[in-house]
Order: structure tokens, then C-alpha cells, then sequence
């Protein structure tokens, strides 16, 4: 089921697309959907681009995403975000997307973040991002967050680079792409999933501004979740 659901036309934020799926087809639909969009950009541009979230939620979709028939030599992936930490680290967002991607011949560009001096290889990394990306995967923290851009963080506050590096946020230092490089996207999938997210989905609906993910441009974005939609609180500015 999709409903739009938002404010009314000339009040605010345009409003947000939101597709509800039983739990079991969530990452299923989420990579058809990614997928979908790749294979559109590869048709139209003989490539496509592609920026991928890591995480609880991203595991099923990634690996749902690699069983897609895709022309995956023809297909760049970048990360969203990356906890700076050894490669190889279990921890490490660049584990996950390896393991699931490995045999599809997909060109992963890994997050610089092993570099002794990190926000130069931020800066490196930005180099590297396409003009623009065809489709970037978000997921929804219990906070508001979104990629590595957590509430109270001066990342959320930058606009003149594309990737930088957070604080300490749960034990590591993050690189992310900034919210300008997001606007970059031509279309945005958000998957979210879990009980403790549906006040967080409930203030990315309502555009509350006191969350980063609230800040994503929604022109282009579609929320698929398995948490109820209709249910969801819509609470107080």
C-alpha cells in the first residue's frame, strides 16, 4: 500500500511518499526498487550510480539487491556513511556491502576511512562522487539520524562539502556524505523497519526540523516500511 502523506500544497515540505509492506517483502521490495532505478540509469547512460547505507536494516536489502539481474559491471557503488575502523572490522559497513555484492562485478568505491589524516581523504572521497547520483539508500535511526548525520553533530551544518567526518557517535568517528551531497541524488529509497523507528518515521512525515533526516529533500524520495503507516503519531511543532 502507498499513500502520500505530508502537508497541504503551499504549507510546507511537499509531501512525503510512503509505501507499507508486510516485514517479509521489505528488503525484497527495497531492492526491486533499487534496482528498477539502476537498471532505468544504465539504459539511459550506459551506467549508473548508485550510494549505499549499511546496518541492521541495509543487510537484507543488500543482499536481496545482489541476487537482481542487473548489468553490474555498468554500476558504481559508493557508501553513504562509514565507521572509521580497520578494514576487515565486522564493524565496518564495508564488510556487509563486500560480502553481498562479491560476484556481481559491481565497482565498489570504498570510504577512505583506514587514512591517517582523515579529512583530506574526505575530500578525496567527494572528488569521486558523480554530478549526480541515480539512486541513494537511507535508512532511519530512533533519533532522527540518517547516514552518519546524527543530531547535534556539526556535520549536520555544513554546506560546502560533499563528505566529511563526524564526531565520536557509539564508539567511532564517522565519515558521511553531507546533506549537499544527498540533494545530489535523482532519487532517494528509504527503508525503514523496527518498532523503536516509528516516532522517528512519524517526525520524518511531519518534516519536524529538529531531526537531521528531516532535512533530506523529499522531491524524488519514497519511504518502504513495514511499520504502520496509518498508525503512526503525527507529533506537536
Amino acid at each position: 500500500m502507498e499513500r502520500r502523506v505530508g502537508r497541504a500544497r503551499g504549507e510546507g515540505p511537499p509531501p512525503l511518499r510512503v509505501r507499507r509492506l508486510p516485514a517479509p517483502r521489505l528488503a525484497p521490495a527495497a531492492a526491486a526498487h533499487l534496482s528498477a532505478i539502476v537498471a532505468e540509469a544504465v539504459a539511459r547512460a550506459g551506467q549508473a550510480t548508485l550510494a549505499l547505507s549499511g546496518g541492521r536494516t541495509a543487510g537484507p536489502v543488500l543482499a536481496c539487491l545482489a541476487a537482481e539481474a542487473l548489468p553490474w559491471s555498468s554500476v558504481r557503488v559508493f557508501q553513504v556513511d562509514e565507521l572509521v575502523a580497520p578494514e576487515g572490522d565486522p564493524a565496518r559497513h564495508l564488510t556487509g556491502l563486500q560480502a553481498a555484492l562479491a560476484g556481481t562485478g559491481a565497482r565498489i568505491e570504498p570510504m577512505p576511512v583506514t587514512e591517517a589524516d582523515l579529512e583530506p581523504a574526505a575530500d578525496a572521497y567527494a572528488a569521486r562522487l558523480p554530478p549526480c547520483l541515480d539512486a541513494v539508500h537511507l535508512g532511519l535511526g530512533a533519533d532522527g539520524r540518517t547516514a552518519s548525520l546524527v543530531p547535534g553533530d556539526p556535520v549536520c551544518e555544513i554546506t560546502d562539502r560533499l563528505v566529511a567526518v563526524t564526531r565520536p557517535h557509539a564508539g567511532y568517528r564517522r565519515m558521511t556524505l553531507t546533506f549537499p551531497a544527498l540533494a545530489r541524488a535523482q532519487r532517494i529509497v528509504w527503508v525503514v523497519s523496527g518498532s523503536d523507528k516509528l516516532d522517528a518515521l512519524a517526525r520524518l512525515r511531519r518534516a519536524d526540523p529538529l531531526i537531521p533526516a528531516s532535512r533530506v529533500r523529499r522531491v524524488g524520495a519514497v519511504v518502504l516500511t513495514d511499520l504502520p503507516a496509518d498508525l503512526l503519531p503525527l507529533p506537536a511543532r
